[in-house]
């Protein structure tokens, strides 16, 4: 058997099941997860190709029985040259780092489908749980000049609390000084907030 004969025999059922559970599992994340939160088309795009490109690449190289450990050090020097000299957030390097573990997990893992499944649900979830904050409230700032250097004494902290959420609509729950102008009698402050999907 050739090397082409090869790799046809093993590109059958098995394979485009799999397939169709990695986009299946990766659409939703991008589209219901990331995509709902952030806005951002280009990464989105990114991603996806990221994702099935990689789980055709792993497929393959499992075919020839090569390590674990290369697969995933190749698929991380990927993802090093595609954003080395870009602007990433940690939040998008996390998406990344998921969606190239989704496509490496489908491709090569010994579980059965429904098993997949599962843990691909299991990912996806909890992605979707920590980013709305299910579990814990994620604390804001916003910064606001020429605030009264009356209000800012502490004993008329509750004062300053309930202004603030009168004229922004925050919920501030603190706040701190963080420069303070006695020749126009007005200081600049930095207002704390929570907002997150308990909230």
């Amino acid at each position: 058997m050739d090397i082409q004969e090869f790799y046809l025999s093993k590109l059958n059922g098995g394979f485009f099941l799999r397939l169709l559970i990695d986009v299946v599992f990766v659409a939703v994340l991008i589209r219901f997860v990331y995509y709902k939160n952030y806005r951002k088309g280009d990464t989105v795009f990114t991603f996806f190709l990221f994702n099935v490109v990689i789980f055709i690449i792993t497929y393959l190289l499992n075919i020839v029985d090569i390590s674990m450990g290369a697969a995933f050090g190749l698929f991380a020097v990927f993802s090093m040259i595609r954003y080395r000299t870009e602007d990433i957030s940690a939040k998008d390097m996390t998406y990344l780092f998921i969606v190239i573990a989704i496509g490496m997990i489908t491709a090569i893992a010994k579980e059965s489908m429904l098993e997949l499944c599962l843990l691909n649900g299991f990912i996806v979830g909890l992605t979707f749980a920590l980013d709305r904050n299910m579990f814990f409230l994620n604390e804001h700032e916003k910064v606001i000049e020429r605030v009264d250097l009356e209000l800012i004494k502490p004993e008329n902290r509750a004062l300053l609390l309930s202004t603030l959420k009168e004229k922004t609509g925050y919920d501030v729950h603190r706040i701190t000084v963080t420069k303070i102008d006695l020749t126009k009698n007005k200081a600049i402050i930095k207002a704390y907030y929570y907002n997150g999907y308990n909230n």
